[in-house]
């Protein structure tokens, strides 16, 4: 947003000698200004140039200052437009107004009263760029764009969000602790047509029954001890926007009761409370539970299950994406660098190789715990072995737990994509070499990388062969 000094403004006005006075003496006040005493000088003037504000008489010979103000709402919306008038009447200032002009001024200008309303104009215009920008940040932090992969399961996740971001299904978000249930719920709401509505987060498991029915649905004075007066429950602050109900699995079998009335007609009564209210929000859920499971085992409704399972966008652990890991790494890397001021320009292929043995039991969110670590530490412009956490140097062998429920080819990739690095880290990523001493064609070898997310290190020397 253009500081006074700076900013461009058209006056457009009949009066020739009014005009070129007025012109004068808002360039003394360090306003840029053009001028223009036609309505068709006017429309060329907006049409070529981009101005920060507009002062146009409603009344210009035989035309209609109305007309440019209409030209400019259809063509200029940034531009701000300021209606001046010799005949002001109530009518024709509500009318300026509601067809779209910043403000109406009547003659003779008081030097004062225009050099305000031109400020007032611009600090409109200020504030209007500046949540501009912040929701630009918004959609770049909580957008796809902080979703990172190239796996195929992530670029079937990415393709799913863009599916169903713009409708009002309610959508099933699974997935280990720390696989980024939560950007991925926030990133269908910044996609939807709610985004500049409400997105309103309850963490279920962290609240007993009683308060957690009081957080979702308010309750009225009096209902309980210490209720000593009405709160607003998180469902009717999320009204025409998103609810993302996380750690669903940990509700209650009561809770779950009024879920289900809530989930399927949108009516509700806060705790203590007779009246019903209805909302228009958009539900989604997580768990890093098998419901269906919990289903089995009486732990969860099934008629509940059915109702939030209709879409289901599943995330996988990071030791099954090993080949984003880089992507991730990087990303993290660049984003704490610019938080904390540090200059860190990438990691070893040593470090890299490391992160990508580590079995991850924490998923995405360790490994940017990790990498926030190792900058906020590490003394080199690159992160090297020695920057690592013991446990990730450690190597440590995947727990039988993670095997089991795998099919036996999920199993044997892991020892397998473990050979195949180590042939390709002896013959320095040749993939030519690395076939032969595997005793497999090349083309054999580029399949295998690729379904093992085997990526070549950048600027290593070797060609690819």
């Amino acid at each position: 947003m253009p500081a006074k000094s700076l900013a461009t403004l058209l006056l457009v006005d009949d009066d020739r000698h009014l005009l070129c006075s007025m012109a004068d003496w808002l360039r003394e006040q360090g306003y840029a200004t053009d001028t223009a005493a036609t309505l068709a000088d006017a429309i060329a003037a907006v049409d070529r140039k981009n101005y920060d504000l507009v002062l146009v008489d409603i009344r210009l010979g035989a035309e209609d200052g109305f007309e440019l103000l209409a030209h400019c709402r259809r063509n200029h919306p940034n531009t701000t437009v300021i209606m001046i008038t010799g005949y002001g009447t109530v009518e024709s200032a509500v009318e300026a107004i509601r067809q779209g002009a910043f403000d109406f001024l009547t003659k003779p200008l008081i030097d004062d009263e225009l050099l305000m309303a031109l400020e007032r104009a611009l600090n409109q215009r200020r504030v209007i760029e500046e949540n501009r920008n912040l929701k630009a940040q918004l959609d770049l932090r909580f957008g796809l764009e902080n979703i990172i992969g190239h796996d195929p399961r992530m670029l079937k996740v990415f393709d799913m969000i863009d599916s169903v971001a713009d409708t009002k299904a309610t959508v099933l978000i699974t997935g280990e602790s720390g696989t980024g249930k939560s950007l991925v719920a926030r990133a269908i709401h910044r996609r939807s047509s709610r985004r500049d509505k409400p997105f309103v987060e309850v963490a279920c498991g962290a609240l007993p029954e009683t308060l957690l029915e009081s957080e979702l649905f308010g309750h009225v004075a009096g209902a309980f001890t210490g209720a000593l007066g009405e709160k607003i429950g998180k469902f009717m602050q999320a009204d025409k926007g998103t609810i993302f109900l996380d750690e669903i699995s940990t509700a209650s079998p009561g809770m779950q009761v009024k879920l289900l009335r809530v989930l399927q007609d949108f009516e509700f009564e806060p705790v203590g409370g007779t009246k019903t209210y209805t909302v228009d929000t958009r539900v989604i859920l997580a768990t890093n539970e098998d419901l269906a499971k919990a289903v089995a085992e009486g732990r969860f409704r099934q008629d509940l299950y059915f109702r939030i399972n209709v879409i289901n966008i599943e995330l996988p652990p990071l030791r099954d994406r090993i080949g984003d890991i880089p992507l991730l790494a990087e990303h993290f890397l660049t984003r704490i660098c610019a938080e904390c001021g540090k200059s860190v320009r990438g990691f070893t292929q040593d470090a890299l190789t490391a992160l990508q043995r580590y079995h991850w039991p924490g998923n995405v969110r360790e490994l940017q715990n990790v990498v926030e670590r190792s900058v906020l530490l590490g003394k080199g412009q690159f992160i090297g072995v020695e920057d690592l956490p013991p446990s990730i140097l450690a190597g440590a062998p995947v727990p039988l737990e993670q095997i089991s429920g795998r099919t036996l080819k999920d199993a044997l990739a892991m020892p397998e994509r473990q050979i195949i690095l180590e042939v390709l880290e002896a013959n320095r990523w040749n993939r030519q070499a690395t076939a032969e001493a595997l005793g497999i064609n090349r083309t054999t070898l580029y399949k295998k990388m690729k379904r093992l997310g085997l990526q070549e290190p950048r600027g290593n020397p070797v060609a690819r062969r």
